[in-house]
C-alpha cells in the first residue's frame, strides 16, 4: 500500500470532523503508522486503536467490515440473512454498533440490536436464541481505553472459523473504503423495522441458563456471603448483578468509582482483572467492608478475576489456573456425587492452561481436549459435540487468560456464568467449613504442585511486527534447552497438529514443564507461557524465575 497516497486520499473524502482534524495533525511518522497496512480481520475480528486511518479503529473502517461481511452473509444465505449486534462501554463502542446496523440494513439484512450495552456471551447467546447468520460484538476486551474492536460470530453462535475469516477478508478486499460501501440513516433503518432492538426476553432466557448450570443438585449452601463485586467500568454491572441476587446472593456492594460503564476507565486503565492494578480498588473496598470473597469481570464481561480472604486476613488474588483448577474440580465432584456425571465426559483447555488440570479430569473419568489459544476454539468442540448428539457430554471448559464456561448455551467464555459458579462453589465450601485456598492447597497435595506464569513483550508497528517474526523463526530453528534443561518434545502448531487450525505456537517441553512462545493475536504483543512442577511453591518460583530471566534474553536478542 502507498500509504502517502491513501492518507491523500482520506484528505479529500473524509466528513468526520473529528477525523478530519486529526488527519490534518499528523506528522510523516503519524501518517505511515496510520496507513502502512489495513487493520487485518482475522478469526477475532478487527481490533486496534482508535483514530483516523486503515489501521484504526473508526467509522470508515467499521462500515467497510460491515459490508465484507455483509456480501459474506448475502451470498451464504441470501435474503434470509440477519445479524445480532452488541457493543460494550469503550469508547464509539455504541456509534460503531449503529454503523455497522446501518450497513447492514442497507444491504438488506435483518439487525438485531441489543438496545443497551451487553456482555459479548450475550451476543453468542441471541444469535443461536434468534436464529441469526452471524453476530457482531463491539468491544476490545480487556484492552486499554484507546483500543477498540469488532468481534464475529457465526451462525452457531462460536467465533468464526479460519476459512470463514478468510472469505470475509476477501470480501473487505474487494471493496474501495469510500466508494463500495452502502449505508442508510439509522433512524430511517429503525422505522422499517430493519433494525429490531432485542427484546427483554431474551437477556432473560441467558440469565435462567446462567442459573441452570448450578451443579448443587439440592445440596444447602449458605448464600449470605459477603461479595464485593467490580465491573471494571463495563457491561457486566446488570447481568451479574441480576443473576446472583435471582439465585439467592443478595449481600453484594459494587465498587461505586467502577460500576458506571466509562470507556475512558479512569480508575484502571488496564482494565483487565489479570492485572493486579485493575483490582486495587476492589480489594481496598474488601477489606473495607470486611468481604469474603472479591469479583471482578472485564469491560465486555467475558473475564472474571477474584481474590479470597487468607487465614491471615489477607486478600489473596488467584490466577485464572488456580480458578480453573477450582472450577472443574467442583463441577466434576458435584456431578460424580450425585450421579450427574455424562457417560462419556469432556473437559477442554488450551494449549497454554495448566497442564494439572488434566490430571484432574483423569481422577474423575473426564477424557481432556486441548485446543490452540482463545476461547473459540473451546466453542468448536462444543458445536462438534452438539453436532453428534453429545452436547451434555461437555462438562467444563477453562483458559489461563480467566476464561471459564461450564454450559453450552453460549460458545464463548461467559463471566457472568464464571461469576455464579465462583459464588456458588465459595459458598458450598465456605458453609462446609472450607476455603477456596484450602480447597487449592488440597488439590495441589494430591495432584502435585504446578506453576503457571504468562510473561509478554511488546513490539508495538510495523518495525515491532518483523521483530517478533525474527524471534519466533529462531526459536523455530531449534533449542535444545532451556534454562539448562533438555528439551525433550516440541509441539509446533505452525502446520497444523493434532487436527488444529495452522498458529503460529510453539510449545517445548522439558523434565520439569513446559514453555510456551507465541505473538499475540490481537495485540503487538510476544507471550511466553512458563510452567513449572517441583516440590513446593518456593522451589517452582524459583525456577520459574529462572527461565523467565532466561526466555527475556533470548527475546531481547542477548541469546
Amino acid at each position: 500500500m502507498d500509504y502517502r497516497a491513501e492518507y491523500d486520499r482520506w484528505l479529500q473524502h473524509v466528513t468526520d470532523a473529528e477525523l478530519l482534524e486529526e488527519l490534518k495533525a499528523m506528522d510523516e511518522a503519524a501518517i505511515e503508522d496510520a496507513f502502512y497496512r489495513d487493520l487485518a480481520f482475522g478469526t477475532g475480528g478487527l481490533r486496534g486503536t482508535l483514530g483516523a486511518g486503515t489501521n484504526r479503529m473508526n467509522i470508515y473502517v467499521v462500515a467497510k467490515a460491515s459490508q465484507g461481511l455483509a456480501n459474506y452473509l448475502l451470498s451464504a444465505f441470501g435474503s434470509e440473512a440477519s445479524v445480532v449486534i452488541g457493543y460494550d462501554s469503550r469508547i464509539k463502542s455504541d456509534e460503531f454498533a449503529r454503523v455497522a446496523g446501518s450497513v447492514f440494513a442497507a444491504n438488506g439484512i435483518t439487525v438485531h440490536l441489543w438496545p443497551e450495552l451487553s456482555p459479548v456471551p450475550t451476543v453468542s447467546f441471541a444469535v443461536r436464541e434468534l436464529k441469526a447468520s452471524a453476530g457482531v460484538m463491539i468491544t476490545a476486551s480487556h484492552n486499554p481505553s484507546k483500543y477498540n474492536g469488532y468481534k464475529v460470530y457465526g451462525a452457531d453462535g462460536c467465533q468464526i472459523t479460519t476459512q470463514a475469516a478468510k472469505e470475509i477478508q476477501k470480501q473487505i478486499d474487494s471493496l474501495d473504503i469510500f466508494a463500495d460501501v452502502k449505508s442508510m440513516e439509522y433512524d430511517t433503518a429503525v422505522d422499517a423495522g430493519t433494525i429490531r432492538f432485542i427484546d427483554d426476553a431474551v437477556m432473560t432466557a441467558f440469565i435462567e441458563a446462567v442459573k441452570s448450570q448450578s451443579v448443587l443438585f439440592g445440596d444447602e449452601i449458605d448464600r449470605d456471603v459477603a461479595i464485593v463485586y467490580t465491573p471494571l467500568n463495563g457491561t457486566g454491572l446488570k447481568p451479574v448483578t441480576r443473576a446472583l441476587k435471582e439465585s439467592g446472593f443478595t449481600n453484594i456492594t459494587v465498587v461505586e468509582e467502577q460500576k458506571n460503564p466509562d470507556g475512558n476507565f479512569p480508575t484502571c486503565p488496564y482494565p483487565n482483572p489479570e492485572i493486579r492494578e485493575a483490582m486495587e480498588l476492589g480489594l481496598a473496598y474488601a477489606e473495607r467492608y470486611n468481604a469474603d470473597l472479591l469479583l471482578a469481570t472485564d469491560p465486555d464481561a467475558d473475564r472474571c478475576g477474584i481474590a479470597v480472604k487468607s487465614s491471615s486476613g489477607e486478600y489473596v488474588l488467584l490466577s485464572g489456573n488456580e480458578v480453573g483448577l477450582l472450577m472443574l474440580d467442583y463441577v466434576c465432584s458435584q456431578r460424580t456425587k450425585h450421579g450427574r456425571m455424562p457417560e462419556h465426559p469432556v473437559f477442554v483447555k488450551t494449549v497454554v492452561t495448566i497442564d494439572l488440570a488434566e490430571k484432574i479430569a483423569e481422577h474423575y473419568g473426564v477424557s481432556t481436549v486441548n485446543v490452540l489459544t482463545g476461547f473459540k476454539f473451546i466453542g468448536e468442540v462444543i458445536g462438534r459435540l452438539e453436532a453428534e448428539g453429545r452436547a451434555s457430554d461437555y462438562v467444563c471448559g477453562i483458559e489461563e487468560s480467566y476464561g471459564y464456561l461450564t454450559g453450552t448455551y453460549v460458545r464463548d467464555k461467559d463471566a457472568v456464568n464464571a461469576a455464579f459458579m465462583i459464588c456458588e462453589m465459595f459458598a458450598y465450601y465456605k458453609t462446609r467449613g472450607i476455603s477456596l485456598l484450602d480447597k487449592l492447597y488440597e488439590l495441589f497435595d494430591e495432584y502435585g504442585y504446578c506453576l503457571n506464569t504468562l510473561h509478554f513483550y511488546e513490539f508495538p508497528g510495523s518495525a515491532g511486527m518483523e521483530k517478533m517474526k525474527m524471534i519466533m523463526q529462531q526459536f523455530r530453528g531449534g533449542l535444545d534447552e532451556i534454562c539448562g534443561q533438555k528439551i525433550v518434545r516440541v509441539e509446533d502448531y505452525s502446520e497444523g497438529l493434532n487436527g488444529l487450525p495452522k498458529s503460529n505456537v510453539l510449545k517445548f517441553f522439558t523434565a520439569e514443564g513446559s514453555v510456551v512462545v507465541r505473538p499475540s493475536g490481537t495485540e503487538p504483543k510476544l507471550k511466553t507461557y512458563i510452567s513449572v512442577t517441583a516440590p513446593d511453591r518456593a522451589a517452582a518460583e524459583k525456577r520459574e524465575a529462572e527461565i523467565a530471566e532466561a526466555l527475556e534474553i533470548m527475546v531481547s536478542g542477548g541469546a
